[in-house]
């Protein structure tokens, strides 16, 4: 009997952990779709040269949030709240920090990043208008992302696939109306993205506000250990969330004809 309840409080964890999980890398897809059916295949290939400084900013979201949620789910098991409170207090530093210290870099060096990764022309003029949006969001991004694993961690693995799924669910709305209706272009599927990544971010602060388990105090003194421990344990998922999204670039461009200069797409 024991078996058969742990079987299935597994998977009433997994399955919602591995959806939410999922939904969060297919923003710049829906993007892409209703993008590429607007404006064209140059706009196509703007969204998707620009995704890796998205999937950087997701990652260092994730990978914080993850880092904090695991010293918070061990001091908690161990029944010390204290030092639980601090972890939470220290991930949500972490997050605002990073969150703003990206909105600010990303906005001013857009335009070289992109160069790096290969736009030009048309596609990097695009690329620089999708991307100037999103940095505006950046902060919303990393905390809404990194927000989530605290749900998880606190029993409330269903609520945060929710949480995730009303994100995607409002971008795939906002860029029907943004890029289709109102012709905003890459502009307006960025901004599409940023809205509905902030709708993950408030249901996620509404699920930690309402258990109490939002706080920012923490001593100055403490900050920093504490920030560093979550950055040791966060920089695996990082790693490994980076490397799937340079692994999945590797095999875009190797679809690349070499007849056109420019990536080819999905």
């Amino acid at each position: 009997m024991k078996r058969t309840s742990d079987v299935k409080a597994f998977f009433q964890y997994v399955i919602p952990s591995v959806l939410s999980f999922a939904l969060s890398g297919v923003y710049a897809i829906v993007d892409g779709f209703f993008v590429g059916n607007s404006i064209g295949d140059v706009g196509l290939s703007a969204v998707n040269i620009a995704y890796p400084i998205v999937a950087v900013i997701q990652a260092l979201g994730t990978g914080i949030g993850m880092g904090g949620a695991i010293y918070y789910a061990i001091y908690k098991a161990e029944q010390k709240e204290e030092q639980a409170r601090e972890f939470t207090a220290g991930a949500l530093w972490a997050l605002l920090i990073t969150g703003i210290l990206l909105t600010v870099s990303v906005f001013f060096l857009n335009g070289s990043l992109l160069k790096l990764l290969g736009a030009s022309g048309k596609m990097l003029a695009l690329g620089e208008e999708y991307i100037a949006v999103i940095s505006l969001g950046a902060a919303l991004q990393v905390v809404g992302t990194g927000l989530v694993p605290f749900i998880r961690n606190n029993g409330g693995s269903f609520y945060a696939m929710i949480a995730m799924i009303a994100g995607f669910v409002s971008n795939i709305i906002l860029d029907y109306l943004f890029v289709w209706v109102f012709g905003q272009g890459v502009s307006g599927a960025a901004w599409a993205t940023v809205i509905g990544q902030g709708i993950t971010m408030l249901i996620a602060l509404a699920y930690l506000l309402r258990n109490r388990q939002f706080t920012l105090g923490i001593p100055f003194s403490k900050l920093g250990k504490v920030s560093a421990s979550i950055l040791n344990i966060g920089i695996a998922p990082l790693y490994r969330l980076c490397h799937l999204h340079y692994i999945s670039d590797i095999a875009r461009s190797r679809r690349r004809s070499p007849a056109a200069p420019q990536p080819v797409l999905w």
